[in-house]
This record gives structure tokens, sequence and C-alpha cells, in this order.
């Protein structure tokens, strides 16, 4: 990697850093939208994978779930990231597609995997290719793991028309390897890292305001919900993180090595 490109990844670290703690959506877009144009892809999305259960001998995923996704660019037919929630709702069910096997290689460790390195060239037949990938014009897909703790990762994908080259993936793997602390913010916003539970969808636009200055009454009216209610959403929320006050919330994003 040359040092102009080493130079512009920096600069992008940097410009993360000074996004605030309540601004997680907007600086995940900056950073997907950066490295699109650095791994020469259309599309990008994040993934936050836990573990549920790693015991089951009969779950060839080992009790890796996906607790939450994000898209550069939603695909149809849902604006909301309907096309990878499809995709999901399969993993859930365990309806084993050789490409979900791929992430559990040398799960733990920061990794890149991706499909036309790995998979066999028949899969590049399957309906599950075509329907999925194929259908949107994505011919080839390159992921970026970086695990948070035994039971927490967090999972960066970039789709391309193209197949990607091994300087295009080093690139994507320099740049999000040498981030961990964002790694730990975007878990930490869906409840993911340091929480009993993931958050709700509501719960999470309700923590992005509890990280600034804004009062009950003013998240209760973002928020478009009740005075009353915004109180039970803040008090869950403090309940799943494990802290009595916005305070102790404030501090889990502070402490960027924890």
């Amino acid at each position: 990697m040359n040092p102009a490109t080493q130079e512009e990844i920096h600069r992008v670290w940097d410009e993360l850093s000074d996004f605030e703690a309540s601004q997680t959506k907007q600086a995940t877009s900056q950073l997907m939208a950066f490295l699109c144009d650095q791994g020469n892809a259309w599309n990008a999305t994040w993934a936050g994978a836990i573990r549920v259960n790693g015991d089951s001998v009969d779950d060839e995923l080992q009790g890796w779930r996906v607790g939450a996704v994000e898209a550069l660019h939603p695909v149809a037919p849902h604006p909301d990231e309907g096309h990878f929630k499809g995709i999901l709702r399969l993993w859930d069910q365990r309806k084993i597609d050789p490409s979900f096997l791929l992430p559990l290689r040398s799960v733990g460790t920061f990794r890149t995997y991706s499909f036309r390195r790995e998979l066999p060239s028949e899969w590049f037949e399957s309906l599950f290719y075509n329907i999925h990938y194929g259908s949107i014009g994505t011919r080839d897909a390159v992921f970026v793991a970086f695990p948070l703790n035994q039971d927490a990762e967090s999972h960066f994908g970039f789709y391309s028309r193209k197949t990607f080259t091994d300087d295009e993936i080093a690139r994507l793997a320099y740049a999000l390897r040498g981030i961990k602390w964002f790694h730990r913010h975007l878990m930490l916003s869906h409840g993911l890292l340091m929480a009993s539970s993931p958050l709700t969808r509501t719960e999470r636009k309700v923590l992005q305001l509890l990280l600034t200055d804004a009062t009950e009454k003013d998240i209760a009216h973002q928020v478009k919900i009740a005075a009353s209610t915004a109180h039970q959403y803040i008090v869950s929320i403090y309940r799943k993180f494990g802290v009595r006050s916005r305070a102790g919330l404030m501090s889990l994003w502070l402490n960027r090595g924890g």
C-alpha cells in the first residue's frame, strides 16, 4: 500500500474521532462510503454478530447470530435493509448456505473472507447466489471481521460488480483494523456489547439522544412518543447496560479501551 493511500485512511480515522457519541450512524455511513471508494464497491454493510449459545453440537453456526445490520445503500424491496434481512432470516432459521460458514473460519481473530476466493465455482450458479447477489448485480463480496471478545464481532461487508483485487482487500483490512474503538461504539450503539440484550429500534433512537444533552421531554418530542413512554425506554436502556444514570451510560462510550 502506498503512503498516499495510508495517509488518506489516517485522515478518515481522524474524522471519525471528531463525531460525537450520538452520531455513530452518520460516522458509519461516512466510513462505508469512503471504503466503497477504496475497494471499488457499489455497496457496504455492517453487521454486529454475537454468540448466544456455542454449546449446541447440532448448530453448524456455533451459536453465532447477527444481532444488527446496517446498509450504506438499502436494497429493495424494503427501504430499511429489507434485502439483507431476507438473508438473515435464513441464517436465524439455520437453513445453511455455504456462504454462511465463511465467517466461522478462524472465528475470534481479525480476518478477511470473500466469495470469489473461498467459495466453489458452482455456488455462483446456485439459486441462493442468484436471488440474493446476482439479481442485484453483485459479482463478489468481501468481509472484514473484527472480534471484540469471544462472543461479539463486528463485520463490514463490501459488494462489487467485479472480483476484488488483493490490493483492494488489503486497503479495506488496513482501514478497519486500526479503529477498535469505533467497532466497539457500533456494537454498543446496538446493545450488542456490555448490554444484557440487544436494543430495539426505538431504544436505539432514544439511546442516540441520551448521548446528547437532550432532556427527557426533548427525547419524547423527537422520537414522537409520550414523555412517560420515553422515561420507560430510558429506564430499560439503563437496565440493559447496567448503569443508573446518563453519566454512567456515557462512560461506556468514553472508555475506548474497555
